[in-house]
């Protein structure tokens, strides 16, 4: 386990580390997560943190996609961003998972309604500066909006944070973190803070079995100082308005599941073409040959285009959302077709995904299985995504949806 503990000198935002950033469908993103993807199952299988690759990534400016070219940013739509995110788990799943709080942050300041908060936040990101979370936590309360983790004020001004969240996904490789606390009775607060800043400290103790590069461990908030200005009130966790942030969320994943798969169809077809030899009773004598082994890489093929176009089209129901925004907030009725479009993606998805990252030993055989080649981390790292919410609870509530006209859930795990 490895412990950073930050010291008070703090991380402030920076100009543009790389000038202009990537765009979608450039050369330089196409060299970008060629570069990413040397190495990347080693990375997994040796346990090597891709801080290098995180680094290729704020140079670059990816951190800025979302953002509107006129505002430094790469300007892309949400059908072209989950595309990029999809090509980029293909490259690295674990690379693509860490950037998903940011991500969302970014999303955050597109639909910001105070100028001078969203002002902030956009020069955090256009300084290519990453934003991690402090969200979860391993408590007694059910999983959602309530915390152990509080945030008081001072009677000088400000704020004091205390308390310890886990599945911090990414804040090891970041620049800031994104803290949600009780502020009190039926009352949530956030807050964006360095994690250089003194009392923070992040824990790379994560041991799932699956996106084990995620750094998604441990963070400790201990009597952390909170600037007026970094503190952003979320009001009562039982009645939060309606929107899209959590069908974004959620998508993330499927995105990230769409990659994996797309590299399980890579890793297919690079086995069978360098397989010198069948068994004696195959239908071939070469695996290249064999049209039962070819079949199996075409079905392979056809999960990882078909979990891409579910996963681009729900892309397009959160496009609707944003672009239906008024004084940060969605239409109620839009927001919630891209709810039930999230959810719809993730139950599909998660029917045939494992599956078909299971289904690359049945082209490789027994030699498929040594520990050199990795293979199994596909099924782990795409079975470890899908669990950040339940399968079936997705599917009950788009069925209650259907029937009886149920709204979903109103927060960002559903």
């Amino acid at each position: 386990m490895t412990t950073q503990t930050h010291s008070p000198a703090e991380t402030t935002p920076r100009p543009p580390a790389g000038g202009d950033p990537v765009r979608p469908g450039s050369p330089e993103l196409t060299a970008l997560f060629d570069r990413i993807s040397v190495g990347a199952d080693l990375r997994d299988r040796d346990r090597v943190a891709p801080f290098e690759q995180i680094a290729w990534v704020k140079q670059a400016g990816l951190g800025r996609l979302r953002v509107p070219v006129a505002e430094g940013g790469g300007g892309a739509s949400l059908r072209e961003f989950f595309a990029v995110l999809i090509a980029l788990a293909e490259a690295d799943s674990n690379v693509a998972h860490i950037l998903r709080t940011h991500y969302w942050f970014v999303e955050q300041q597109l639909v910001a309604v105070d100028p001078d908060a969203r002002a902030r936040g956009l020069a955090i990101i256009n300084a290519d500066q990453l934003v991690g979370n402090g969200f979860s936590e391993q408590s007694k309360h059910a999983v959602g909006l309530h915390f152990d983790t509080a945030i008081a004020p001072q009677p000088g001004g400000g704020y004091r944070l205390n308390g310890e969240k886990f599945y911090s996904t990414g804040t090891m490789y970041c620049d800031y973190t994104q803290i949600w606390a009780s502020a009190g009775e039926h009352r949530i607060a956030g807050a964006v803070v360095p994690i250089t800043r003194a009392g923070v400290s992040v824990e790379d103790d994560w041991d799932g079995f699956g996106q084990r590069l995620t750094g998604t461990g441990t963070t400790r908030l201990n009597d952390v100082v909170v600037n007026e200005e970094e503190y952003f009130d979320l009001g009562d966790p039982d009645d939060q308005p309606t929107g899209y942030m959590g069908a974004f969320l959620q998508l993330y994943l499927q995105a990230v599941t769409a990659g994996i798969l797309r590299s399980v169809r890579n890793d297919a077809v690079a086995l069978v073409q360098r397989r010198a030899r069948n068994f004696s009773h195959a239908a071939a004598g070469s695996a290249a040959e064999d049209r039962q082994v070819l079949q199996v890489v075409g079905e392979i093929a056809a999960d990882a285009f078909a979990a891409e176009a579910i996963v681009l089209a729900a892309a397009d129901a959160i496009q609707a959302a944003f672009d239906s925004v008024v004084d940060g907030l969605p239409d109620p009725a839009i927001a919630e077709a891209a709810q039930l479009a999230a959810a719809q993606a993730k139950i599909a998805v998660d029917r045939f995904s494992y599956a078909a990252a299971a289904k690359l030993f049945d082209v490789g055989g027994a030699s498929a299985t040594q520990k050199v080649y990795n293979l199994d981390r596909h099924w782990r790292n795409a079975r470890t995504a899908s669990t950040h919410n339940p399968t079936f609870l997705k599917a009950s509530a788009v069925g209650d949806h259907f029937v009886n006209g149920a709204s979903f859930p109103g927060n960002a795990y559903f």
